[in-house]
């Protein structure tokens, strides 16, 4: 299966091999919330994935390893 590469680039592998990526929900309706709501929304989380979607949604060198 080839790997879906828009999503790929919307992901950031650190070091240590973890995959972070944005929250949902971030694009629009932000201007009612306050400026700490605005700050938490720019970290990024942890994505965990099984093994099906790893090998769907990343690159052959990170499906192997054990993220």
């Amino acid at each position: 299966m080839k790997t879906n590469k828009s999503f790929t680039k919307r992901l950031k592998v650190t070091k240590n091999g973890k995959i972070l990526g944005r929250k949902a929900g971030q694009n629009h309706f932000n201007a009612k919330e306050s400026g700490s709501q605005k700050q938490n929304k720019k970290r990024l989380l942890k994505v965990v994935f099984n093994n099906k979607a790893k090998a769907r949604f990343l690159p052959g060198r990170f499906k192997k390893s054990s993220i």
